[in-house]
């Protein structure tokens, strides 16, 4: 029996040992590195803010514990590379301080946009500034709209962004199709560069890569690619490799609208409403809004003379000459050398006018005609020997660009690395 008794009391004790859970180890929790315009945020206090009305460089230090004169050395030793004066209000700033219990600032970052910033690092005895910037993703994305209205509201309705709207108007098609004409139900494809910090903000629109626009029922594609390899300048050409910029700009202003046609029986209120002919067209646009030269050429005047107040006029070539009207003040000279794009002058309401636009007048053999019903020449064509190589890259871009439907837009893409050029 007492045999039994010990046998008993030895298996309880093993039973129990056996129900016991065994206990889990604690791991303890490894922070989380945080890296961020160059430095390892956890080694500092990070304080991040916006730069005040009326706040200066100085106030700020002050405030993050470094006293005057060790902000006057920092001032002194950086103005070549950053003058702090110029810090404006608004501005998002990040000071990184000594993780200790002075919390003295030892590095100040001023952010200029989402992606550019200035740093100024002061932990050493020499206090240095250098400019940087954040890394940028590159996703391409798709577009699609059909107009009812404007361009700009089929664009910006869907959330997409308005600089879209510009390159399509202003750079791509400027000089194939008239937008200030453009038909409801035209519409546009698209194959676009967002660009993105930290994967997630979007920080603005890279390249167009790919176009496509409906007008009038008439296809317009387009194909952004180098064909000059020794310029290494990109331009926009079709499907059949045709150069879509033209020799003349169409319009002298960007942003603008048309707000009188060339017109020879038009009837002007500034001359008793008698019918006067109307040999230019005018664009509308805030004062002070550049004019561009609409070609390369040269200025053969440029002066204030009656009713045509400030103007430049432009030789282009032998055939081709233009007029830019009502300025409110010029930005080139006779015998100046201009590029097609370079500023000439900025709107203004000189000589007789009823409201701030500039007159674009335009010459052809020495008779004025109107600019927009003209086929202005193309610039130079691609070269035979480049074309095959232009139709082996922009052929899956085609399929691709064919492919997107209209309901769909801001989609994802993904396109083969040899197809990325610029």
């Amino acid at each position: 029996m007492k045999n039994l008794i010990i046998l008993f009391l030895f298996v309880s004790f093993i039973s129990c040992k056996t129900d016991e859970k065994p206990q889990a180890s604690i791991v303890p929790e490894t922070p989380k590195i945080v890296k961020e315009f160059g430095f390892k945020l956890n080694n500092f206090k990070v304080i991040n803010d916006t730069i005040k009305p009326g706040e200066n460089f100085s106030e700020i230090l002050d405030r993050n514990n470094v006293d005057y004169p060790r902000v006057l050395e920092i001032v002194n030793k950086i103005r070549d590379t950053f003058n702090v004066r110029k810090i404006k209000s608004g501005i998002p700033y990040t000071v990184l301080a000594k993780n200790d219990s002075t919390e003295q600032a030892q590095v100040f970052i001023y952010q200029h946009s989402k992606v550019r910033y200035t740093v100024v690092d002061f932990r050493d005895s020499i206090p240095v500034a250098y400019h940087g910037k954040k890394p940028v993703k590159t996703v391409l994305k798709t577009a699609s709209g059909i107009i009812t209205t404007h361009l700009s509201d089929a664009v910006e309705s869907q959330g997409l962004s308005s600089y879209l709207t510009y390159k399509m108007a202003d750079d791509i098609y400027a000089w194939t199709i008239d937008f200030s004409r453009l038909q409801k139900n035209d519409k546009f494809k698209l194959i676009y560069e967002q660009l993105y910090i930290n994967d997630t903000i979007p920080v603005g629109i890279g390249e167009i890569k790919a176009a496509y626009f409906e007008h009038g029922n008439q296809p317009f594609y387009a194909f952004k690619y180098v064909a000059d390899t020794i310029l290494n300048i990109p331009d926009y050409f079709d499907d059949e490799a045709t150069n879509l910029r033209r020799q003349f700009l169409k319009m002298p202003v960007k942003f603008s609208r048309i707000s009188s046609r060339y017109n020879l029986k038009r009837r002007i209120a500034l001359y008793g409403n008698r019918v006067r002919p109307h040999k230019g067209t005018d664009f509308a646009a805030p004062i002070g809004t550049p004019i561009m030269a609409t070609a390369n050429g040269t200025v053969t005047e440029s002066r204030r003379k009656g009713g045509n107040g400030n103007y430049v006029k432009i030789r282009h070539n032998a055939t081709y000459s233009t007029q830019y009207l009502h300025m409110s003040r010029r930005a080139v000279k006779v015998g100046d050398v201009v590029k097609q794009g370079d500023v000439i002058g900025y709107i203004g309401m000189t000589g007789n006018t009823s409201g701030p636009h500039v007159c674009y007048r335009f010459w052809k053999n020495g008779r004025q005609v109107d600019p927009l019903k003209e086929k202005l020449p193309a610039a130079e064509p691609m070269k035979e020997n480049i074309k095959p190589h232009y139709f082996e890259f922009i052929k899956s871009l085609k399929e691709q660009i064919d492919a997107i439907n209209y309901s769909t837009i801001d989609n994802e893409i993904i396109i083969p690395k040899k197809e990325l050029q610029s």
